[in-house]
């Protein structure tokens, strides 16, 4: 009879909320996120490949995409650890922001730079337009973006133009995620290639012997 293995998740020492302040500066923030994941998984992140290469749209040049591959090593329990962390960011630190909220900023952004009047049905459309594209940020990326075209842009802006401050605003814990889940892929790839246990060939043995 085989002996069931335990979880590499219930191993785990029990985790406190991962810290994280929207206000503070994005390199700051980043940092403190990362220092607060158990040692070994910070050890992993440390490592790694990073290849880098030009992107390119039908508009051209759009900057520099980076792929990071993990480090050789990666155990099961790497990859519990890294599971528990990104449950947190992606359902917590990066969670799409709940559509009243977005729905709000965007109208209180654009009532800052008055347009020409339109008909309901149009401004129901741009509200279904603003709602569709901006609907991936979490609140606090929308809030972020809100405040600098505020205070820094003159005239009306555009949903790409959002987008685009959005993006800038959680790059770093995008990337940590993205990171975070390549060392979970490739725990549990390793833990699917690994051979079975030796009870387990005994018990398989056992089984086929003639009676």
């Amino acid at each position: 009879m085989s002996i069931p293995q335990p979880s590499p998740l219930h191993t785990l020492p029990p985790a406190s909320p991962l810290p994280f302040d929207p206000a503070m500066a994005p390199a700051q923030r980043s940092r403190m996120l990362t220092e607060a994941l158990p040692e070994p998984l910070r050890a992993l992140l440390a490592g790694g490949r990073v290849e880098r290469r030009s992107r390119f749209t039908d508009d051209g040049f759009t900057g520099i995409a980076e792929e990071w591959t993990p480090p050789d090593g990666v155990t099961p329990r790497h990859a519990a650890m890294a599971r528990r962390a990104l449950a947190e960011i992606d359902g917590d630190i990066l969670a799409p922001a709940p559509a009243n909220h977005l729905l709000g900023r965007v109208l209180a952004l654009l009532s800052h730079y008055p347009a020409k009047a339109t008909t309901l049905d149009v401004e129901r459309l741009l509200a279904m337009d603003w709602a569709d594209d901006l609907g991936e940020f979490p609140a606090w990326a929308i809030d972020h973006a809100a405040r600098v075209w505020r205070r820094s842009r003159k005239w009306r802006p555009s949903i790409a133009e959002i987008r685009d401050l959005c993006e800038d605003a959680c790059a770093a814990e995008r990337a940590l995620a993205d990171r975070l889940r390549a060392v979970a892929q490739a725990g549990e790839a390793a833990s699917s290639d690994r051979p079975a246990p030796v009870h387990r060939l005994v018990t398989g043995a056992v089984r086929r012997m003639p009676r």
